[in-house]
């Protein structure tokens, strides 16, 4: 029992490490997606949707090559150390023991 809390205590210390470390990439990219179908479908504003998909693909930044490939990782780590924290992948005692 005591390495089962030991690994929970350190997925909650690792998952929020990560949750606060994407907090940035992930909103930046969900909100320059959802600006840039604002700006260009509805708005018909192409030059500035121009500029917000150059921020959500991370070639301002000079990023574009590694910024989807980090959102990603960063993202599959928050989604593994979340699920361990939750009961699902817990083992339930059998009717024997």
């Amino acid at each position: 029992m005591g390495a089962e809390t030991f690994m929970q205590r350190a997925f909650r210390k690792y998952h929020g490490t990560l949750a606060l470390i994407m907090m940035l990439p992930v909103a930046l990219t969900t909100l320059t997606g959802i600006l840039y179908s604002i700006l260009d479908e509805w708005l018909g504003m192409d030059k500035i949707a121009e500029v917000v998909l150059e921020i959500h693909n991370g070639e301002i930044f000079g990023l574009e090559k590694i910024y989807p490939l980090l959102n990603g990782l960063g993202l599959i780590g928050l989604l593994v150390t979340g699920a361990s924290m939750t009961s699902l992948f817990r083992r339930r005692p059998s009717n024997a023991e």
